[in-house]
């Protein structure tokens, strides 16, 4: 009722709606800064370098737990295991504590195997090879030993040991001390029945062993690993090495 009661120029007055005031455009200086492209690139960079070094540090923390605990479990089993006398293929009289202070590469089979030996002697040579290749690694020994010792004399390894590796050296024995070295490394070998001609096969276990400078198995390989593996796990364990036992152990 009241409204009716003012004029029509009032009505209108009371009708308009104040406006705001109009918004200034920011000044540039006033204006947030952005970062440019290449600065973005540089953050997202950052960040992500960041983020990739604390995960290599975290392996390489695990990678050295690893090698600790792994250390310790062969020190657990070191003292005892490993341990040979035999003669090589020149007649000289040895034991695996001349070898200490060398890397190892030790393969056992006989001579008279028809085919497995030599394949897995002729790798272990390219094994060899493939590393000697490095000057920066240190020298590695391939030795064989012969599991067939009634038939495998120092002779007989003689010539047989001049068709793989130059440095190939051949171990034999009397039957104890073979069985003795075969089981120092949990070799199984058992001769079969003869035919009519006395010969005879000698079923055995088929691995190459790896023995670090302290004599102790760091490694084998089974007939499915090449040489080119192989002889990276060698290179591997070389530069990663550090003594198990203590000196005079």
């Amino acid at each position: 009722m009241f409204p009716a009661l003012l004029p029509a120029r009032c009505l209108r007055c009371l009708c308009r709606v104040p406006r705001p005031p109009p918004r200034r455009p920011l000044s540039s200086s006033a204006r947030p800064a952005r970062l440019g492209l290449g600065a973005r690139l540089c953050v997202v960079a950052g960040a992500g370098a960041a983020a990739g070094a604390g995960w290599l540090y975290l392996r390489a923390q695990r990678e050295r737990r690893q090698r600790e605990r792994r250390r310790q479990e062969l020190r657990a089993l070191a003292l005892g295991r490993g341990e040979f006398r035999l003669q090589d293929h020149a007649g000289r009289a040895r034991r695996m504590g001349d070898f200490r202070g060398r890397w190892v590469l030790l393969y056992f089979g006989f001579t008279h195997c028809p085919d497995v030996c030599p394949e897995e002697l002729e790798k272990l040579g390219r094994v060899a090879e493939l590393l000697e290749r490095d000057p920066a690694l240190p020298p590695l020994q391939p030795l064989f030993v012969t599991l067939d010792p009634e038939r495998d004399d120092a002779a007989a390894l003689a010539r047989y040991v001049r068709d793989f590796h130059p440095r190939l050296l051949g171990l034999t024995g009397g039957a104890e001390e073979v069985r003795a070295a075969a089981r120092a490394y949990g070799v199984y070998a058992a001769a079969g029945p003869r035919d009519e001609d006395g010969d005879y096969i000698v079923d055995h276990s088929v691995f190459i062993y790896l023995l670090g400078p302290d004599g102790l198995l760091l490694d084998c390989y089974g007939r499915a690993k090449t040489d080119a593996q192989i002889a990276q796990s060698v290179r591997r364990h070389m530069q990663t090495y550090e003594p198990v036992l203590q000196d005079g152990e």
